[in-house]
């Protein structure tokens, strides 16, 4: 194993990524879903099959639900058809709960859909965005000074357009104050459940989640699976070092050693390191250890403790500690999730 010594701030690193919300909780009954042109149809039916079918007869409380056209109806899919409703933007006046599914968000978006976000806001519902959503709350101004997430491919296009919020891009939904934002896809699904948890207890999410066919608790701390690339280096002096260490990741070495292979003090080699990185030896090395054991787990069928010492780790626990902490679930999970077949 490499002998790379993390820093006091690395040994102390914990992550909080979901603060609690119970005292926002409504008794949630009245949900709307904003629906705006181009919608993804996906994302529109993660909220209608949670908060839009009737399961009363399973003890799940009924909703008041409706799906309310932002733009003029009939609105567009991504998918090519269109989606007709006769609900318009006063019914978001009553809502306990507003839902935002991805839609076309580059473009001038409606500004009284925008207001009547606000004011929902303002008189304390609740408001979810599911994938690119997100950018329409930021467009209400209501990421302003808030931890957000959105899909791990749009994160960074979103903090540029709306700096003032604070995007966490590799979970999968984050709830800061009234408002909750969730990643892509199936994430959307998890930050529905979690507000039905959160509302009704763990009885009345089991009952929804079991009809779904889906778990019914994912934390939103999660990390969205996102494969860490080899970062990009400018220095021709740090290149041919990180090559070095990724073609031989199994082997012992020392921040003295590599620093020397790039012909540098060992002081000057850590900080050149961040620079050109953005992160230290031990970090940046851990990260491509994870990603190779993750490539393993889908692709192969070699035993866990094979994989941990192909990777450099060294032993099955020190790599389920590593991964665990990076992905927030466990290679053999993570395996059985993602094992790729056929």
């Amino acid at each position: 194993m490499f002998h790379i010594l993390p820093t006091v701030a690395e040994m102390t690193h914990t992550i909080d990524f979901l603060p609690s919300c119970a005292m926002l909780a409504l008794m949630l009954r009245n949900v709307a879903v904003l629906a705006l042109d181009e919608i993804a149809p996906f994302e529109l039916g993660v909220v209608c099959e949670v908060f839009g079918v009737d399961r009363t007869e399973e003890g799940v409380p009924a909703f008041d639900f409706a799906v309310v056209a932002g733009d003029p109806p009939p609105l567009r899919t991504t998918m090519g058809f269109t989606v007709d409703t006769p609900y318009r933007l006063d019914r978001l006046e009553s809502a306990d709960l507003i839902a935002v599914p991805a839609a076309a968000y580059d473009r001038e978006l409606p500004e009284d859909a925008l207001k009547a976000l606000r004011a929902a806001v303002d008189r304390g519902a609740r408001v979810l965005s599911v994938c690119t959503g997100a950018f329409v709350l930021g467009a209400a101004g209501l990421l302003d000074g808030r931890r957000c997430t959105t899909h791990w491919r749009h994160a960074e296009e979103l903090a540029r357009a709306y700096p003032l919020a604070d995007v966490e891009p590799d979970v999968l939904y984050v709830e800061d104050g009234p408002i909750i934002t969730s990643a892509g896809t199936a994430s959307g699904i998890d930050a529905c459940l979690h507000i039905v948890r959160q509302e009704f207890g763990q009885a009345v999410v089991n009952a929804v989640a079991r009809r779904m066919v889906v778990p019914p608790h994912r934390d939103g701390g999660q990390a969205q699976y996102v494969l860490e690339p080899v970062p990009e280096c400018d220095s021709e002096s740090l290149a041919p070092v990180l090559k070095w260490m990724l073609e031989n990741i199994q082997i012992d070495v020392t921040v003295e050693e590599l620093a020397a292979r790039a012909v540098m003090s060992p002081r000057t080699f850590a900080r050149r390191f961040r620079a050109e990185t953005g992160t230290t030896p031990y970090a940046w090395l851990l990260s491509q250890r994870v990603a190779k054991a993750q490539n393993l787990l889908e692709s192969s069928d070699e035993p866990i403790e094979r994989i941990a010492d192909l990777c450099g780790f060294g032993s099955a626990s020190v790599m389920r500690h590593h991964f665990v902490r990076a992905r927030a679930t466990t290679p053999q999970a993570y395996r059985r999730t993602f094992r790729r077949t056929g």
